[in-house]
């Protein structure tokens, strides 16, 4: 990511920092002409405590100084008795930055070398432009209709002895179980299988949803568009691509395996960042969605061993099927 986007990205947080900030003087303005006892209280508070200051630089009695502590204890219990009454918390004098982890300034507030997953997840979205989650509003759990889903079973065409609705309450839990342990290393990845339009996107969306919220990255690559820009990196054509990205992203949706042209550099590649996201579960735990249109035999005919292996045994296979929801709605 190039320092000009990520300056400009840092002067976006320090507005909104500063418009937070003049938010709560606003408010806290407003509410101390309203209650002018806790104005007066504040006022008795800053007093006592620069007289504190001066007594203590000037090396004067302890007696003094102790006096002045006594009273600031008492001012401050008189402060939050009186806003307790007026169920006033201490949240109210803090602002209302929008990310509580870095306050607004892009980077942990203990920490100012290490960066906020809400900056990481910004430089994302602006570095690779393709992430299918935003605009998560109506694709969240609160919209998974089951009723969508036939209940009727039909083993000869489905060739499954359950229901495509039963079938998708399975994968729904499966799905939440997955949000609920993200952060647990022997949590397996997700591979979605089944044709077009019977919920795959939808409910992919739905778990980054969740996950963003979690406070994790999400970074969406079609798997087209991931194999052929690697090989650009590899070969010098696209120096702006961050390899490391889809390594260290806490979750990387690869949509539409299957779809890319397959020759043995992309097959390399892919089996790298699957079995590199893999071994990064050691010391940085990082999940994979991949979503295809393939059936298992056409994963295993048009796959490698090598990453075959690692979806069947590091992967919940989760097979989709029933009639193309497109139609039904």
């Amino acid at each position: 990511m190039s320092n000009p986007i990520l300056k400009s990205l840092l002067k976006e947080y320090e507005k909104k920092r500063l418009e937070k900030q003049l938010e709560l003087e606003n408010k806290l303005n407003k509410f101390y002409l309203q209650n002018p006892s806790v104005s007066e209280i504040n006022d008795k508070i800053n007093q006592a405590s620069i007289e504190l200051s001066k007594t203590i630089l000037l090396n004067k009695n302890s007696d003094k100084i102790n006096t002045l502590n006594d009273l600031l204890d008492k001012l401050r219990s008189e402060k939050k008795e009186l806003l307790n009454k007026l169920g006033i918390t201490e949240d109210f004098f803090i602002p209302d930055y929008s990310c509580k982890l870095c306050n607004d300034t892009g980077y942990l507030i203990n920490d100012n070398n290490i960066m906020c997953t809400c900056l990481k997840q910004k430089l994302l979205d602006i570095q690779y432009n393709k992430s299918n989650i935003s605009g998560l509003e109506s694709n969240n759990f609160d919209f998974f209709n089951l009723n969508l889903f036939s209940d009727e079973i039909d083993e000869k065409k489905y060739n499954s002895n359950i229901s495509p609705r039963k079938n998708m309450e399975k994968i729904k839990e499966i799905a939440l179980h997955f949000i609920d342990c993200f952060d647990n290393p022997s949590e397996k990845n997700l591979l979605f299988s089944g044709n077009t339009g019977l919920g795959k996107t939808f409910l992919t969306n739905c778990i980054a949803n969740e996950v963003l919220k979690k406070g994790k990255t999400v970074l969406y690559q079609t798997a087209p568009v991931m194999l052929d820009s690697v090989i650009d990196y590899k070969f010098g054509k696209n120096p702006d691509f961050n390899y490391n990205d889809l390594l260290d992203v806490d979750l990387l949706i690869i949509d539409d395996l299957g779809t890319e042209n397959i020759n043995n550099v992309k097959l390399s590649e892919l089996f790298n960042i699957i079995n590199t996201r893999l071994l990064n579960q050691n010391h940085h735990i990082t999940k994979t969605i991949i979503s295809t249109n393939l059936s298992l035999n056409n994963l295993f005919k048009n796959y490698d061993e090598r990453i075959f292996s690692r979806l069947v045994g590091y992967y919940n296979i989760c097979r989709f099927f029933g009639e193309d929801l497109r139609y039904s709605k």
